[in-house]
């Protein structure tokens, strides 16, 4: 169980960061530990496997994505009709190859539609540091399209510094800006894209901590707020509550030495109601966020058994 408590231990202390990096790690960590475990039958090993993903599930509340890759692997392991354990972890081991290579092509398609919407001469606007969002105007930029992008700095972790360096090292017009900054600048934009973290059945979208606020004033700007995101964020343990749990993190990020009578607080995600989201761009297009559970249940029905 070692190499999955250091994974958990990394994904929870920040040392792996994002969703997507999260849930990889946890899909190595389960292949490595299946090829280590001593299991004599079927039942020992997905009661290891049951273990395993606890620990994997208590590292961060709000990883969809990590817990979608691991109840779909563990789930082939429970479908399947095999009873040999040398067997049984290589079945886990080809499933969360097939995964990992699912999930770079459901990056890359939404990626790609994404590219789509920027057109020569516009300027993006941008929260944090998204993998996806990244690679879409990266894209963009290789499709030959001249565009600007701004970014806010996205305390207090200041992800969005790693964007900003992106885009200058691939060439790209960037403007760095302080997260109170952005209604000053909000009008200067074509259109707002970020990522998600997690998508609610009602397409809410959970992302980090400044988001709403940057949605709702897009919305009074009259400016497209976009989310580019895999469907695989998409959270089955909010389908009869509304919001995710939202993870709070170490109050000395946003003040070291505060005096002991402050209360400081550190949500690291809020929750984007869908009535500010214009579009959802995902590897299956760019779909209505009202229209998230049924594309969802489309494609991965397995994610709802």
């Amino acid at each position: 169980m070692e190499v999955i408590s250091v994974v958990a231990d990394k994904i929870r202390c920040l040392e792996i960061k994002g969703a997507r990096n999260a849930a990889v790690e946890a899909v190595k960590a389960l292949q490595e530990f299946a090829q280590q475990s001593r299991a004599e039958d079927k039942t020992k090993f997905l009661e290891e496997l049951t273990q395993a993903q606890q620990l994997l599930f208590n590292s961060r509340e709000t990883e969809p994505l990590l817990r979608n890759a691991v109840y779909y692997l563990i789930g082939q392991i429970r479908q399947s009709s095999i009873k040999n354990v040398s067997e049984l972890c290589t079945l886990l081991n080809m499933r969360a190859t097939h995964f990992l290579g699912e999930l770079d092509v459901s990056r890359n398609c939404a990626a790609e539609i994404g590219a789509k919407c920027i057109q020569n001469g516009m300027t993006i606007f941008t929260h944090c540091h998204s993998s996806t969002a990244i690679l879409m105007l990266l894209k963009a930029k290789q499709d030959g399209k001249n565009f600007k992008v701004i970014c806010t700095e996205t305390r207090p972790a200041l992800q969005g510094r790693l964007t900003a360096c992106e885009m200058a090292e691939n060439s790209i017009d960037t403007t760095f800006i302080v997260d109170s900054a952005s209604r000053a600048f909000i009008s200067k934009a074509d259109f707002i894209i970020v990522g998600a973290d997690a998508i609610t059945p009602k397409g809410n979208v959970v992302n980090k901590i400044g988001t709403s606020g940057l949605a709702v004033l897009a919305y009074d700007a009259h400016k497209p707020f976009y989310v580019v995101s895999e469907l695989l964020k998409f959270d089955t343990t909010t389908h009869y509550n509304e919001f995710e749990n939202v993870e709070q993190r170490n109050p000395a990020d946003v003040w070291k030495d505060a005096p002991q009578k402050i209360a400081v607080q550190n949500p690291a995600f809020d929750v984007t109601p869908c009535r500010y989201i214009t579009n959802i761009i995902c590897e299956k297009g760019v779909i209505s966020p009202q229209k998230i559970f049924e594309i969802t249940h489309q494609f991965y029905s397995w994610l709802f058994t």
